[in-house]
């Protein structure tokens, strides 16, 4: 039980955090959503200058942070009580990295072209660096990456556009026992719901455009973050949108 305590306060941090990092320059309570429910960031971590262009992290043991910024590859370990980078791990030349997922002992690093760099053993001495395509490229503009441990797959949707419809930003998952992406999104966020209703003044894969998702432990909901403001969709395991 402690265990999955952990898993939900680590899950609930990522996720504090990375509203964190979006609503400092932008009141989530600005003239946009009067009439709508506020909300309160509870805590900031102000995070030093090498990572100011911070893309990705993930959750780890012992309140602490696996990061990437856009353009070295280096994995930062920073540590949320001490608010410093303890520990960096080097697994690749410069390149724009967006996304980060860990998998017990494995690191998983996703390029905005849609190239997944496996880190297997990322913290010890014999870590061994490898990687993977998909079918996206860097029109499609990747940022979003998260474990599903229960289905031992990750998951990542476009920052832009679809490859494959302008109606839908689909969900699409990568089996870790094959590598080989599954063209057929699990989920589809449609650019029609009456949720995004305020993205549909243009073109959807314009205006709405995912940075990051995250999958509830317990409940098993997508929370998907918009990338150019605060929000954040809430979804259930068939794509139905409970909350924007």
């Amino acid at each position: 039980m402690n265990h999955i305590k952990k898993y939900i306060i680590g899950f609930f941090a990522v996720l504090t955090i990375m509203l964190a990092m979006i609503s400092c320059k932008r009141a989530i309570d600005d003239s946009e959503n009067l009439g709508k429910k506020k909300y309160t960031v509870n805590r900031e971590w102000k995070l030093p200058h090498t990572l100011e262009e911070i893309s990705g992290m993930a959750w780890l043991p012992n309140n602490k942070l696996a990061c990437i910024e856009d353009e070295d590859g280096i994995i930062f370990i920073y540590d949320l009580k001490t608010e410093k980078i303890v520990e960096q791990i080097k697994f690749g030349t410069a390149g724009d990295y967006e996304g980060i997922a860990i998998d017990k002992e494995d690191a998983y690093i996703l390029r905005s072209d849609g190239v997944i760099f496996q880190v297997a053993r990322f913290r010890e001495s014999g870590k061994e660096t490898s990687h993977f395509k998909t079918l996206f490229s860097i029109k499609n503009n990747m940022e979003s990456l998260t474990m599903d441990s229960k289905n031992n797959r990750l998951i990542t949707i476009t920052k832009d556009r679809d490859p494959y419809s302008d109606d839908y930003k689909g969900l699409y998952q990568i089996p870790l026992d094959t590598k080989e992406m599954d063209e057929n999104p699990i989920m589809k966020i449609s650019m029609k719901d009456d949720a995004l209703k305020e993205y549909q003044k243009k073109k959807a894969y314009k205006s709405f455009n995912p940075s990051d998702v995250a999958i509830h432990p317990i409940t098993g909901d997508y929370y998907v973050l918009e990338g150019k403001t605060p929000r954040l969709i809430i979804m259930d395991k068939t794509g139905a949108i409970k909350n924007f």
